[in-house]
């Protein structure tokens, strides 16, 4: 999969979704709509979201903000987010902020 792209999933199967490179605030609008297009084709469709960050090459506050939102969102609606896979990029800024916790997949 390619940033931005939904992959192919059977039914009841997770909507999965990788983002490659910077998830900082240079691109944060892009990708608040990409998570959400994401996130609303997985509740359409009564499945869970998840993402690969594995390809995350930068990642800030911008990027903590768009992860939280989105999982505050599919909880909202009665959804799931999951991390299957993160970048060290993403592992380090979680371990140093403690949100490793909040989100299933992450390993401290």
């Amino acid at each position: 999969m390619t940033n931005g792209e939904i992959g192919a999933a059977s039914q009841g199967a997770p909507v999965a979704l990788q983002i490659d490179g910077e998830m900082t605030i240079y691109r944060a609008a892009e990708l608040k709509d990409v998570l959400y297009g994401a996130l609303h084709a997985a509740v359409a469709e009564a499945r869970a979201l998840t993402l690969d960050l594995s390809q995350v090459t930068e990642f800030d506050s911008a990027g903590i903000q768009l992860l939280l939102v989105a999982r505050r969102e599919a909880e909202r609606q009665g959804s799931a987010l999951h991390l299957v896979a993160t970048s060290p990029a993403v592992r380090e800024v979680f371990a140093l902020t403690g949100l490793a916790a909040r989100f299933e997949g992450v390993q401290p």
